[in-house]
């Protein structure tokens, strides 16, 4: 019986892929048989998972891209199709958070949350998709968050931004899956990632998430990347439109 898991043959690009979550996934790709296109603004810490990725006698394409710029998100396609001919998978995994209370938020702060998170989000999918729908096939992974699903205090721009994929990732898959598309999304917990450190490490914080936590803990990125795997092989062929929570039983309550 074919592995349902298996990458073997497949090209996955992967947005914010230089650390935490977005790194996991790539590499946890790569071990599965995917070659991988890379991408951040980190240049440094790219190479370092090109390298690893390679360490897997794996193909690594490594791009610096501002994906606030729809220009360098088309760049990025174009550089992936001519280097690795072809895009079977997209993980959209970049993404910001401003941590403020709603009265203090500023319309620059929003707008850094939205253009990232949502924004540029949707142009990597129209960007990439456009290949995808020529070639017939093709899997996205979109970055949602249970923050856009029950909503989490302090965190408006952000869990507003998630919800709105969670709903972008159900009309995309019902514009192209019929057309071999299919469409998901993720939706984390609490993951523990370098960018979080700060705010993990606080006691209180942490107390706090933990009596919203039924599993009382957090997750570790790793913990993100066979959900990834899942979405992005056989083993998903007749799910699309769907965000699967990943979140220790944070929707539960």
């Amino acid at each position: 019986m074919d592995d349902l898991f298996a990458l073997q043959g497949k090209v996955a690009i992967v947005t914010g892929a230089a650390q935490g979550i977005g790194r996991e996934i790539a590499i946890g790709f790569s071990r599965y048989g995917a070659d991988i296109v890379a991408v951040d603004l980190n240049e440094e810490l790219l190479l370092g998972v090109k390298k690893e990725i390679e360490t897997e006698s794996r193909r690594c394409l490594a791009l610096k891209v501002d994906l606030g710029s729809i220009d360098q998100i088309n760049g990025m396609t174009e550089t992936a199709v001519q280097e690795m001919g072809r895009i079977d998978i997209l993980a959209n995994i970049a993404g910001v958070n401003v941590h403020k209370p709603a009265e203090d938020m500023t319309e620059q702060e929003w707008d850094f949350v939205q253009d990232i998170n949502l924004k540029s989000l949707f142009f990597c999918c129209q960007s990439v998709g456009r290949v995808m729908l020529k070639q017939g096939s093709g899997r996205i992974i979109n970055m949602s968050s249970s923050f856009g699903i029950v909503g989490f205090g302090g965190r408006t721009a952000y869990a507003s931004s998630k919800a709105a994929v969670s709903n972008l990732t159900k009309t995309l898959a019902i514009e192209w899956s019929a057309k071999g598309v299919n469409v998901n999304a993720i939706a984390p917990g609490p993951v523990w990632t370098p960018a979080r450190d700060h705010l993990f490490s606080n006691p209180e914080f942490y107390n706090n998430l933990m009596t919203k936590l039924p599993i009382k803990r957090t997750a570790k990125p790793a913990e993100i990347v066979g959900p990834a795997i899942f979405l992005a092989s056989e083993a998903s062929s007749f799910m699309t439109g769907a965000t699967l929570l990943v979140d220790g039983g944070w929707c539960a309550q």
